[in-house]
């Protein structure tokens, strides 16, 4: 990891800035893929399972036999953990559910708001080189609570076309409809487009590779919604004296260990936590089964010592972490200060796979600076907002002059009709 000591305010932006992603020839691949898929539809999706997941699929659909086999092959411990951490995704995102409330805004007018569940959305759960089945849970429950209708979730199959048994069984907890054998860019675009065996979807959720993060803002500038832009996983904590060093590695090495363009980094005011940290970082990445993605990954990664909290909070919110730790004395005071963060832990025991697996919140967040104006997936994700309004004629009486100037100061004279005729016809409008 790469030391940096009372870096200068304006040496901040480079110091923090994310590793660059090689992107030659990226989109030139990703738009050619795309169009075959919007083109040829299943054709071209077994065409590019064949090439990129080195398999000959004879349907890309997974069939109720393959979801009870599957059910059976996920061993009871990992079951029980699976419906446990549902339990919590459902309770935390059920409280999100919105409430309307009818307002009269002037006399005789009433607005509300209505929130409505979007149709039909897509899940994308990469395969790559871990079964990301967690992240169905963290997808899948907040679209059933929201009343989402059709729920399509697309994952890569192995080289024998069979989807991993954990990711088929998280599907069947949280209510997933329909499950596709289809991995990468032809996967967003199939959700996207729509083919004969998949079904084109409003809005698409989920992470995926740098191909796939291109693939889902490519379909998102004309076609369809999607979650978010986002980039590699990564985690930010901010430690002092009070923290606890063995602690604070294996939160860094627990995003380190996501893939070798993941990012983490320290900050701290002590220079002895981070020689501490450092030290216990090396002791536990030794015995790290995937210390090889982790050591890649913490060669872009950095400490940070500065002068004080108040600093090391100006550079986080500098940052726009995915995940940030707080792991100091008092941390629901330093809380206040984070601007912005995807999500915060607080204190020595709030550990960031906690919110990763079981503690209810959403693992599926901003990345790559964008805490600073995008939220993590919620219920609010999955629903769209209508508004209502309704005007009596004492509601024409309140407004309509108004109205009518600002429409008749915009040149919108139709507009200003609209209104005007309404008024003339009460009789007892002055």
């Amino acid at each position: 990891m790469k030391i940096f000591r009372y870096p200068d305010k304006n040496e901040w932006p480079e110091i923090i800035k994310r590793p660059l992603k090689n992107k030659e020839n990226l989109d030139g691949v990703v738009n050619a893929i795309i169009e075959d898929v919007k083109q040829n539809g299943d054709e071209a999706v077994f065409k590019y399972e064949l090439k990129f997941d080195k398999v000959k699929l004879d349907s890309l659909v997974v069939s109720d036999s393959e979801l009870s086999m599957a059910e059976s092959m996920v061993n009871y411990d990992l079951r029980m953990a699976i419906q446990h951490a549902h339990k919590n995704i459902e309770k935390f995102h059920s409280e999100q559910s919105f409430k309307s409330n009818i307002v009269e805004t002037d006399i005789g007018i009433r607005c509300w708001q209505k929130a409505l569940p979007i149709q039909k959305v897509g899940l994308y759960v990469p395969g790559g080189t871990a079964p990301l089945f967690s992240t169905v849970l963290m997808l899948a429950t907040p679209a059933k609570i929201a009343g989402c209708n059709e729920i399509v979730l697309c994952t890569p199959p192995d080289e024998e076309g069979c989807v991993n048994p954990a990711i088929l069984y998280a599907a069947k907890v949280a209510g997933v409809n329909k499950i596709y054998k289809i991995g990468g860019v032809q996967a967003i675009a199939a959700m996207a487009y729509g083919t004969n065996t998949v079904p084109k979807v409003c809005k698409i959720f989920g992470p995926g590779n740098q191909y796939v993060m291109a693939a889902k803002q490519a379909v998102s500038v004309r076609d369809v919604a999607i979650d978010m832009p986002a980039g590699p996983s990564e985690v930010a904590v901010v430690a002092d004296y009070s923290s606890n060093p063995v602690f604070v590695a294996a939160d860094l090495l627990s995003q380190a260990e996501h893939g070798i363009d993941s990012q983490v980094v320290l900050v701290s005011d002590n220079e002895s936590v981070l020689d501490s940290v450092k030290i216990e970082t090396e002791k536990l990445l030794v015995g790290l089964p995937r210390k090889e993605i982790a050591i890649k990954a913490l060669e872009n990664s950095l400490m940070l010592l500065v002068h004080d909290l108040t600093e090391a909070m100006s550079i986080i919110n500098e940052y726009a972490p995915e995940h940030l730790i707080l792991a100091v004395d008092n941390p629901e005071y330093w809380a206040e200060k984070v601007l912005n963060a995807g999500s915060v832990f607080l204190g020595n025991f709030s550990c960031e796979s906690a919110g990763d697996y079981a503690s209810g919140t959403n693992h599926t967040l901003p990345t790559n600076g964008y805490a600073k104006t995008y939220s993590g997936v919620s219920i609010d994700s999955f629903v769209k907002k209508i508004s209502f309004q309704i005007l009596s004629d004492k509601g024409i009486k309140s407004i309509a002059k108004t109205v009518e100037i600002m429409a008749h100061n915009e040149s919108l004279y139709a507009h200003e009709m609209a209104m005007k005729v309404r008024r003339e016809s009460l009789t007892d409008v002055d």
